[in-house]
């Protein structure tokens, strides 16, 4: 197995797709000749040429629209948009088609495309380039969403989106493109869309989270136990649409106690479904109220301060002890 980093899987996972699957394309700003803002796409138009990687116009809207007809039609388009920020030119064509196409033919029609949303703060980035707004798609309809974590599961899950029948917002971490590495095996993996994973086991309190955060959960678990020698179970949500109910209520009916994390802002934030799934079915196994430990609800500062908003393991930390002491 190579050792990569997450900007690498993703565009291996797109090198692989195109290449087994013909009807597979490639379309957005700059993905071909630029190579991608973040060089994602880098390579993909010298092999496979203009015509599965396809550089469009500065249309947010066009591109989505353009990937649903495609879609229709039976290819399997993958999308880009540049930044998640400018993804709201783009929303009409979303939630007024993408996601109602199977509903609306009562399943005779279905739009198996992928829209990949680089999304989040941490690279000092300007205005609408650093939100995290994966909720407006959570609340809509036949969407699918996922956020991957690490390189291994964001070309796991990237195989898997493309492959769904369904539209599939795939948010990509901006934050952490390249800053780990991991092994990722040679042949092609999928993971199941809708399926969490346990990624430290632990006894005493439960912490949940998903995409680039969920470094600063992993920290501030070590943190923890080296300091107050309590372990941590981190669960890793993976998919945020369809969300894996059973791993999450498991894992709180184990510990008593839980903390949910995320850069978004708090208010009506994933943090929020996640917390009253907990209790809807685990109420009476609570030890203490489910924390929070988010973005605030204001716009993501410039970078100057985006430090200050996003959440950090020290954050993490003191939620947890305020968690453990209740």
């Amino acid at each position: 197995m190579a050792e990569m980093n997450m900007a690498k899987a993703i565009n291996k996972a797109l090198y692989e797709a195109l290449e087994r699957d013909e009807r597979v394309v490639v379309l957005g700003e700059d993905v071909g000749a630029d190579e991608g803002v973040f060089r994602i796409t880098e390579g993909l138009l010298a092999k496979f040429g203009d015509k599965r990687v396809i550089d469009t116009p500065l249309a947010e809207s066009g591109i989505i629209g353009t990937s649903i007809g495609m879609a229709i039609y039976g290819l399997r388009p993958v999308a880009e948009i540049q930044f998640a920020g400018f993804d709201y030119y783009a929303f009409h064509q979303i939630e007024s088609h993408a996601s109602r196409f199977r509903n609306r033919t009562r399943g005779r029609v279905t739009v198996p495309m992928v829209m990949r949303f680089p999304y989040g703060g941490g690279i000092r980035a300007l205005e609408h380039h650093s939100e995290s707004r994966e909720t407006y798609y959570a609340h809509t309809p036949g969407l699918k969403i996922v956020v991957p974590s690490g390189p291994r599961n964001a070309r796991a899950l990237l195989h898997s989106a493309i492959q769904d029948p369904d539209p599939v917002v795939y948010y990509e971490p901006k934050a952490i493109y390249r800053a780990f590495k991991e092994e990722v095996p040679d042949t092609i993996e999928t993971l199941p869309i809708g399926r969490a994973q346990v990624v430290r086991e632990g006894r005493e309190i439960t912490l949940i989270s998903y995409g680039a955060s969920l470094r600063q959960v992993l920290e501030a678990a070590e943190m923890l136990e080296e300091e107050d020698g309590v372990k941590a179970e981190v669960v890793d949500l993976l998919s945020i649409v369809p969300m894996d109910t059973k791993t999450i209520v498991d894992s709180v009916r184990k510990t008593g106690r839980a903390v949910v994390v995320h850069e978004a802002p708090r208010n009506c934030g994933i943090a929020a479904e996640v917390v009253a799934r907990i209790n809807e079915h685990v109420f009476l196994y609570l030890e203490a109220p489910v924390a929070r430990v988010t973005g605030y609800d204001v716009p993501i500062p410039y970078f100057s301060k985006e430090k200050a908003y996003l959440p950090d393991a020290d954050r993490i930390l003191d939620a947890c002890r305020q968690t453990l002491s209740f």
